[in-house]
């Protein structure tokens, strides 16, 4: 990808109240329609959905991966229009089938977790479910639907875990811009950056009330708020920063993780939140650390390996997790170019310290 080819979003965002009551008349326009869910985002759905829901209904595996996604589309065989109703793993999964058919996508968010409603980006993964490669869908989505009332059924851990995905974005974008030359900051990663800067600031202002809001089931500014922040507003770091924006070293450090088994129950989301500690002691920002923690206790994030599952430190063992971390064609290297798996392993042990 050019470092200068813009890809904000969707064609279309659609946002509020009640607004998937709208559904049928915006698929009026398309003659075959596929659906690709999970089942209990189905169930979600149907059980807040108005209208009666006559397309074919297909189930993806769970993986997030090009085998399951190509599968789905020899399933399928032919569409306009895949429909994702899911999370990020149906939305990335869908991503691959309709590019796959030649249709259209249209994604129906059923939780407030992650940008992949928004972005072009693709997160696959391997069947086993250790990641396989980031990838970028040859165009975005043809439209976004976020209807705020519905994401009221959010389960509260995975709301938190898109709170803390979405800080992350903020602290992995000013590692890499704080060395850039000054030259080198385009208007357009400027605006990603500030995009970046706001997001930060409505996630400490906001969230907390915000989860309370969820907890109780009641929709709020402050709840649409960070609902579009999550959603919409991450989307838009990567969107106008590009390689800038996207991702660096709590994302690549995530992506080894999952060469550890035991941390594939836990939610993307918590798994960044530690990372993002362990990316702030990699560039010796221990007071930014300190700074977060009360937001990190507030929203019980993960501050040590061990509420990730992990009960083992030694160097051996994080081998395989190190040294994807600091492949080239990761992105911790945009933060140090002369990274190596021991100075990110010290950063972990730093924070295993604290």
């Amino acid at each position: 990808m050019l470092a200068n080819e813009v890809r904000p979003g969707p064609n279309r965002y659609i946002t509020g109240d009640g607004v998937l009551a709208d559904l049928p008349e915006y698929l009026s326009e398309f003659q075959e329609v596929a659906v690709i869910t999970g089942e209990q985002s189905f169930d979600v759905f149907s059980n807040y959905y108005p209208h009666s829901f006559d397309y074919p209904i297909y189930r993806y595996d769970g993986s997030s991966s090009y085998e399951n996604a190509q599968a789905l589309a020899e399933a399928i065989q032919q569409a306009d229009a895949v429909v994702a109703i899911g999370g990020g793993k149906v939305a990335d999964t869908a991503k691959i089938t309709a590019q796959t058919l030649g249709a259209e996508l249209i994604v129906i968010p059923t939780l407030v977790s992650n940008c992949a409603p928004f972005t072009p980006v693709i997160v696959a993964y391997y069947p086993n479910h250790t990641i396989c490669k980031i990838d970028y869908a040859k165009k975005g989505a043809y439209m976004t639907i976020v209807d705020t009332r519905f994401l009221l059924a959010t389960p509260v851990d995975y709301f938190i875990a898109g709170i803390a995905d979405t800080l992350a974005k903020y602290y992995e974008m000013e590692a890499i811009v704080r060395n850039m030359a000054e030259d080198d900051k385009t208007a357009l990663v400027r605006l990603g950056f500030q995009s970046a800067l706001l997001i930060k600031n409505l996630l400490i202002a906001d969230a907390i009330q915000a989860v309370k809001d969820l907890e109780v089931g009641q929709l709020t500014p402050a709840f649409a708020r960070i609902t579009d922040a999550i959603i919409a507003l991450a989307g838009e770091v990567g969107g106008f920063a590009v390689e800038f924006g996207r991702t660096s070293g709590a994302h690549a450090l995530h992506d080894g993780l999952s060469y550890l088994s035991e941390t594939h129950s836990v939610l993307h989301g918590n798994k960044v939140a530690y990372c993002i500690w362990v990316q702030l002691a990699y560039t010796n920002d221990f007071d930014v650390i300190e700074e977060l923690r009360p937001f990190y206790e507030a929203l019980h994030l993960p501050m040590k390996l061990k509420d990730l599952h992990v009960t083992r430190l030694d160097r051996d063992y994080f081998a395989s997790v190190l040294t994807y971390a600091v492949k080239e064609e990761e992105t911790f290297i945009l933060i140090d170019p002369a990274i190596t798996p021991e100075k990110v392993y010290q950063a972990i042990e730093a924070v295993e310290a604290l």
